[in-house]
C-alpha cells in the first residue's frame, strides 16, 4: 500500500496553515498514495495560550477539520490527522489535542485525545508543561481499516511503552505517532524510541513530524526537530525526511507484521508477573 507523511512548518495562524496543507494532502494524492498522514498540531504551533484561545475552535466549528475531511473524501483517501489543538467546554479552559482517522468517505473513523502531557524541564532554558494548556486523554484507541488496524498515539505517548503493547495486543498493525517533537529530545531519542516500539510491537510506526522555526508575528516562537519517519515491524527505518518541509512516499507490505511476529513472538509470549 502506497502512503504519505506530510512534514510540515506550521505557523499559529490556522487559517495560513491550511491551504498549505491541503496542496500538499492533494500532491501526495496525485502521488498515488492512499494513507496521508500530518503531524501533531496541524492547524497551529503557539507559544501563547491567550493566542490559541483568540484562534482555535470546538471541533464541530473547526474549519481545519471540516476541511480536510471534505479534501479526503474528494480524493478518495484515508487521512490521519495527526492531530488538532481544539477547544474544549471544560470548566478550567483547556485544549485538547486530538488525533483523527477520517475514512476516504470523509468520515470521522476515530478520534484520540493525547494521553500523556508533556510536563518536562530539558534544560535551563527549555521548559515545558502541556498540562497546563491541554488536558490529558484517557482512554486508548484501535481503529480498524480496509488495510490494517491502527494504533492512534500522539508524540510524548512514545515514551510509554506500555500503551503501544496494549495496542498490538487489541489488534494494531500500524501504530502512528505523529509529533512536535523538541530539538534536544529528538536528537538524543526520536530514533531509538521510534525503532523500540516497532520492534516490541511487530507494527509499522508511522510518525509524521513538524519541522523547523515556526513562524509568530506576535509571540515567541518555537522550533522542531523534524525527522518524520517511517519503521518497519523488524525494526529497519524505511523512510527518514530530515528537517525539510514535504510531502514523502513510501509503500507498506503488511505481511511484513506476520512475518516480524512470527520471528520473534514477544506478544504471544509476555507473561503476567507482580509488583517489585
Amino acid at each position: 500500500m502506497r502512503a504519505a507523511l506530510l512534514q510540515l512548518n506550521v505557523t499559529d495562524e490556522p487559517a495560513v496553515n491550511l491551504p498549505v496543507v491541503r496542496q500538499m494532502l492533494r500532491d501526495a494524492a496525485a502521488q498515488g498514495a492512499k494513507f496521508v498522514l500530518t503531524p501533531e498540531v496541524t492547524n497551529c504551533i503557539s507559544t501563547s495560550r491567550v493566542h490559541q484561545n483568540d484562534v482555535l475552535r470546538l471541533e464541530a466549528e473547526d474549519p481545519t477539520l471540516a476541511a480536510l475531511r471534505d479534501e479526503a473524501q474528494a480524493l478518495g483517501v484515508w487521512l490521519l490527522i495527526g492531530s488538532l489543538a481544539l477547544k474544549t467546554k471544560d470548566a478550567d479552559g483547556r485544549f485538547a489535542n486530538r488525533s483523527f482517522l477520517i475514512g476516504s468517505d470523509g468520515g470521522i473513523v476515530a478520534r484520540y485525545d493525547k494521553i500523556h502531557m508533556f510536563d518536562v524541564q530539558i534544560n535551563e532554558t527549555e521548559t515545558w508543561r502541556e498540562s497546563e494548556g491541554y488536558r490529558p486523554g484517557a482512554a486508548a484507541v484501535v481503529a480498524q481499516t480496509p488495510f490494517a488496524a491502527i494504533g492512534l498515539t500522539i508524540c510524548y505517548d512514545l515514551r510509554f511503552p506500555m500503551l503501544h503493547q496494549k495496542l498490538a495486543e487489541a489488534g494494531a498493525q500500524i501504530l502512528t505517532v505523529p509529533a512536535a517533537f523538541s530539538p534536544v529530545t529528538g536528537a538524543a531519542h526520536w530514533h531509538s524510541l521510534l525503532r523500540a516500539r516497532a520492534i516490541e510491537t511487530g507494527c509499522y510506526v508511522l510518525a509524521p513530524a513538524q519541522t523547523g522555526t515556526h513562524a509568530s508575528a506576535r509571540h515567541k516562537t518555537r522550533d522542531t526537530y523534524g525527522h518524520s519517519l517511517v519503521v518497519d515491524p523488524w525494526g529497519a527505518v524505511v523512510l527518514d525526511a530530515g528537517k525539510d518541509p514535504g510531502i514523502y512516499i513510501f509503500d507498506m507490505d503488511m505481511e511484513n507484521c506476520t512475518a516480524a511476529r512470527s520471528r520473534v513472538p514477544s506478544l504471544a509470549n509476555r507473561r503476567p508477573f507482580s509488583d517489585p
